[in-house]
């Protein structure tokens, strides 16, 4: 088998595991109110988590293009 399929098929389980995980917490915490506080720190946190995805990948990129020449 293809390692790069082989690791498809693992990451794609993962990310499986991850959405029915988080489905399932979501329906045990029930109807419970967010209030405005919640969502934004809700929101920043996830505009801080794809801003620091977005530098690291940039760094490899940008690492990699440095080594070529």
């Amino acid at each position: 088998m293809n390692r790069t399929l082989l690791l498809a098929i693992l990451l794609g389980g993962l990310l499986l595991a991850a959405a029915v995980a988080a489905v399932w917490m979501w329906d045990i915490a029930g109807d419970v109110p967010i209030g405005i506080v919640g969502l934004l720190a809700m929101a920043a946190g996830v505009i801080a988590s794809l801003a620091l995805g977005i530098g690291l990948m940039r760094l490899v990129y940008r690492s990699e293009r440095e080594d070529d020449e």
